[in-house]
């Protein structure tokens, strides 16, 4: 599909114009890096199919899931990063195989003043996102470990669209920014309440969760 007709009812026309002259259609692999942090931010994306995951990583290189961007989505931070002109202070790894517009930054101060739409865009993905961060906050800082398993297992599968979830203990715990002992006796928990099935770096949801 055109990028023109993705996107006829978010956009101006004359922005769909500038969309097919100035920014790139590109593609990337499941578990490729697109964006490290304290790299120089050149684009900013607008995802077209797949699934982004965002996170911040500390010096020990231990991760912590911050939410993830879906179609016809983009990334706040790189928002902020773009118009500071700062590198980019988050992770982004693609979930599963990712198309994504790439928008010059060079555009974007024009494009602000151009086109409310592009304004809108961006001031609801800003709102969207940080809504996303108190979530995040609250989980860390009000529920117990089990509870923020659950809730990662089930926002997991949600934006898959899979009960099947393929991740290894290891990279789960990673996520949650805790240990894999910790998160192997969770999960095994949760097997005995008949809550998931697991399988070698698989976990399957069971409706009861």
């Amino acid at each position: 599909m055109k990028i023109s007709e993705q996107y006829k009812h978010d956009f101006e026309p004359e922005l769909l114009k500038e969309f097919e002259q100035k920014a790139k259609h590109l593609s990337v692999k499941a578990n490729d890096t697109i964006l490290n942090i304290g790299q120089t931010i050149r684009v900013m994306p607008i995802i077209i199919s797949g699934i982004v995951k965002i996170s911040r990583v500390d010096e020990m290189g231990r991760e912590l899931l911050l939410y993830y961007v879906n179609p016809n989505e983009s990334c706040a931070m790189t928002f902020t990063c773009c118009m500071q002109h700062q590198p980019s202070e988050v992770k982004a790894v693609a979930e599963e195989d990712v198309e994504f517009l790439a928008i010059p930054i060079s555009v974007m101060d024009e494009w602000m003043i151009k086109y409310p739409s592009w304004v809108h865009f961006v001031m609801k993905t800003i709102l969207t996102r940080f809504n996303e961060l108190l979530k995040t906050i609250d989980h860390i800082a009000f529920q117990k470990l089990d509870e923020r398993l659950i809730h990662y297992l089930r926002e997991k599968s949600k934006v898959t669209g899979s009960k099947l979830i393929n991740l290894s203990h290891e990279q789960i715990a990673n996520e949650l920014a805790t240990s894999r002992v910790v998160i192997s006796r969770l999960l095994k928990k949760l097997e005995n309440e008949k809550k998931i099935l697991l399988y070698r770096n698989q976990i399957k949801l069971l409706r009861e969760l």
